[in-house]
């Protein structure tokens, strides 16, 4: 057996012995790259994922498809690149040219919508921001959850014995924790990031002189406070997680539950989020198998190259659902990947476009608008301390080289050696010896955007008119419905998911099948469009 094969069977042990489908929980993080203690970071207190780490798989070299979070979440539920169907400007729901959604293929859905097709009882808690529905609850699409706010403790409103799958998202660690949580607020952005937080501000464990710097940033109080307090947000999630993991055991259910723990991008850091390079778009990923008390589960290393596109038909795979064919990514257990792609576009109010392509070895980064530098003023970013101080310095001369670069325009084209260079600080662009990495990165890059159609080629204007009707969003078409044997089908047009309820005080549910039922409510949507009108439905009476 080669090795490979050999690492595939020894990681699905722990599967053996359960009959059931398992439960699956999806724990992400938002803003945070590979700052925790199983990844070799002691200064971070995570206690719970150290202890999650040590029945886990741990995968050292995962990215998201963008580095921030919208976009990427569009992808992440998809299990498509957000920049193929419209979804890859930081957001769509409130972009300064107008509100649009984006338009996934008519066939897509989100993976927890096939999983909820397969029996499976899905929630999530509040925040959508897929780019094709809102950011909170009843935004929609509705087809995709049967809760949209459910508790850390979600699982216990399924049926018996349901599967179920979850999502949960940890805001404890958002950009905007790290926003100086009290004091006088300096923009309207502030106030009401410190309203939101006012039940989040961790306590200050964590001694500013203890934080490792990288060289890019530089070496003040300023600078070494802020990523303390990033830390303090770590160690509160920490604490979270692990109420979730003790709430599985005391249901019985730790053991028949895969949990899958991620971030939605890199740190909610300046030079981090956002950003196409490492420190924005690698995350941790832990993932914990099923393992009953005689196997257990036992801590692995996995070095192989995860997209985020790769979850979905992986989680699709571990519950036996079908795996849809227009995915973009593949099940990370059985098989492997050379590359990794990620993109960069209009971030909040400023306009950019870089495309990113990552080996093993070496990241490229083309760029559209080669005089926009990361560095650039943000409404939202600036809003940190550290970011207001490190711009300061550079308007003064302060800065070293490296220091500096931020703030300088990245050019047409970047190449670094993450190998050799893993801060991402030497171009290597222009060197001779590297002419042949760049050619073969551009050429992959290149045909990774013509496979899955990059609809950045239009300007977000453009964009947004072919997602339109007529200026607005398109409205879903009802569904048509027929009885045949006393019973109601019901069929949609462009590929739109339907729903019904049995009582109007019912929550929707997922029409998969003909219904037995005389008088029920029903309506449909298509990602991307409103929701179709609500209809009422009567068996017709067979005297008549």
């Amino acid at each position: 057996m080669n090795k490979s094969l050999t690492s595939l069977a020894l990681i699905l042990v722990p599967l053996v012995g359960f009959t059931e489908r398992p439960n699956i929980l999806l724990l992400i993080a938002e803003d945070l790259s590979p700052r925790i203690e199983p990844y070799g970071d002691d200064l971070a207190k995570t206690p719970n994922l150290t202890k999650l780490g040590t029945k886990s798989i741990r995968y050292t070299s995962t990215f998201t498809t963008a580095g921030v979070c919208a976009p990427s979440r569009a992808s992440l539920i998809t299990g498509q690149h957000q920049i193929s169907f419209g979804a890859q400007h930081m957001r769509t729901s409130t972009s300064p040219l107008g509100k649009y959604l984006a338009l996934p293929p008519d066939q897509v859905k989100a993976f927890p919508e096939l999983l909820r097709r397969e029996g499976y009882f899905t929630f999530t808690d509040s925040k959508l921001d897929y780019q094709f529905s809102g950011i909170r609850s009843g935004s929609g699409p509705f087809t995709i959850w049967d809760s949209e706010s459910a508790s850390d403790t979600g699982w216990r409103d399924r049926n018996e014995n349901q599967p179920f799958f979850g999502m949960i998202n940890f805001f404890e660690t958002h950009e905007s924790g790290v926003m100086r949580p009290s004091g006088i607020p300096h923009s309207a952005t502030h106030l009401a990031t410190q309203l939101a937080r006012l039940k989040l501000v961790a306590p200050e464990i964590t001694n500013p002189q203890d934080v490792k710097l990288p060289p890019y940033y530089p070496d003040n109080h300023v600078v070494r406070r802020d990523i303390a307090r990033h830390y303090d947000n770590i160690a509160l999630m920490d604490e979270r997680l692990g109420a979730i993991t003790r709430a599985l055991k005391e249901d019985g259910l730790f053991e028949n539950t895969i949990i899958i723990w991620t971030s939605d991008h890199g740190d909610g850091l300046p030079r981090a989020k956002r950003e196409l390079l490492d420190s924005g778009i690698k995350v941790p990923l832990l993932i914990k198998l099923q393992c009953d008390t005689e196997t257990k589960c036992v801590a692995k290393t996995d070095d192989r190259l995860v997209s985020f596109v790769d979850l979905a038909p992986t989680i699709l795979s571990l519950a036996s659902a079908p795996v849809p064919h227009w995915l973009h990514g593949q099940n990370i257990f059985d098989s492997s990947r050379t590359y990794v792609f990620a993109s960069r576009d209009r971030i909040d109010e400023v306009e950019d476009r870089q495309r990113a392509i990552r080996s093993k070895d070496y990241k490229y980064i083309r760029s559209w608008y080669p005089g926009v530098p990361g560095g650039h003023e943000l409404d939202y970013r600036d809003n940190l301390d550290m970011v207001r101080n490190w711009r300061k310095l550079f308007l003064e001369k302060k800065l070293t080289t490296i220091e500096s670069k931020w703030f300088e325009p990245p050019g047409e084209r970047q190449l670094y050696n993450v190998f050799e260079d893993p801060f991402e600080t030497n171009n290597l662009i222009n060197k001779k010896e590297h002419e042949h990495i760049v050619r073969d990165l551009d050429q992959q890059l290149t045909d990774f955007l013509i496979r899955v159609g990059d609809k950045s080629e239009l300007s977000e204007d453009e964009m947004k008119e072919t997602l339109l009707c007529n200026g607005e969003i398109c409205q879903t078409a009802a569904p048509t419905l027929t009885w045949e044997n006393g019973k109601a089908h019901l069929s949609s047009k462009e590929g739109a998911s339907i729903g019904y309820q049995a009582k109007k005080s019912d929550k929707w549910s997922l029409y998969i099948a003909p219904l037995d039922l005389s008088t029920f409510r029903y309506k449909a949507v298509r990602y991307g469009f409103e929701e179709s009108e609500v209809l009422v439905a009567r068996a017709p009476n067979p005297a008549e």
